[in-house]
């Protein structure tokens, strides 16, 4: 096993960056702003079994509920999952079923009745930006809003209105001239992007390398849950519930679908904290991190 996983470690240091052309084309949606030195970071698909998970330590979770939504409050979600890449050397395999599986937990689970999920194609830079106005518009003061995403992270020097000499993005798609090419959210847009929200109650999920760099988007009644810290993979495959990524399918999947994450306290019933806390005691080759800004533990 130990192995395995050297080789997996070994095959991530050597596939880790990709250089896509045209990265900075001029899109036919909301424009791309300007990058240089930008990088793509593959997120790894692993063949062969998972590693032996470990025992839950609470780190994120207090054990104590936050307040509560009202019985009137709504449920807002933006879940994307990309597989399908431009060109035949990006794509991945199971973040589809990541965005499927995240979907079905807050549906079910949680009784979301407002969930737009976007994948492969669908996936672009202009539908994204169009939801979330769409939900900005939408979503009112005590209302919950859950943003999600799986796919591959990027880095670069990007002109997007923070002050970071490195910044991280989402590597989506966009329709430049007819054709899908790459496309990045950076984070500093994702920042403008979801400011001017009614509600502070806003959940969000990266699956993807170098997702640490999402915590810019903690504020007082958000949580940030990244599957990666900010300058590391993240890793998909079959071994985990038939194809997931390795965070999603123990923070949405064990965690919150299969309760497994109920522990603290043990009373029917997970908090973001909790599925956070049993993904990372579980994740093996790669580090969770959490920028939560919420008081105590959020029930969605």
């Amino acid at each position: 096993m130990k192995k395995l996983w050297l080789s997996v470690l070994l095959v991530a240091l050597l596939s880790l960056t990709i250089s896509p052309q045209a990265v900075l084309a001029k899109s036919d949606g909301p424009g791309q702003v300007n990058a240089t030195d930008v990088q793509i970071v593959k997120k790894v698909t692993l063949h062969g079994p998972a590693a032996k998970g470990g025992k839950t330590v609470p780190t994120a979770t207090t054990g104590i509920l936050g307040d509560l939504l009202s019985n009137n409050a709504k449920k807002y979600a933006i879940v994307i999952g990309i597989n399908d890449y431009p060109g035949n050397g990006s794509d991945l395999q199971y973040t589809v079923a990541d965005a499927d599986e995240m979907t079905n937990v807050l549906v079910d689970t949680y009784k979301f009745d407002n969930v737009i999920e976007l994948t492969d194609a669908a996936a672009t830079r202009t539908a994204i930006y169009k939801a979330i106005n769409d939900v900005k518009t939408s979503a009112k003061l005590g209302d919950e809003v859950v943003f999600f995403f799986s796919g591959h992270g990027a880095k670069g020097k990007a002109d997007d209105g923070d002050k970071n000499n490195v910044d991280q993005s989402i590597v989506v798609q966009e329709v430049v001239q007819g054709t899908l090419q790459f496309a990045f959210i950076w984070d500093g847009e994702l920042v403008q992007w979801f400011s001017g929200f009614q509600t502070s109650r806003i959940i969000f999920v990266f699956d993807s390398c170098l997702a640490g760099g999402m915590a810019v988007l903690k504020a007082p009644g958000r949580v940030v849950c990244m599957a990666s810290t900010i300058n590391s993979m993240s890793l998909e495959g079959a071994a985990w519930g038939g194809g997931h990524g390795q965070f999603t399918y123990y923070f949405a999947e064990e965690g919150m679908w299969n309760a497994k994450a109920d522990v603290r306290p043990k009373d029917n019933q997970v908090t973001v904290e909790e599925a956070f806390d049993y993904a990372k005691a579980n994740c093996k080759s790669q580090t969770p991190t959490i920028a939560d800004g919420f008081t105590n533990d959020l029930l969605p």
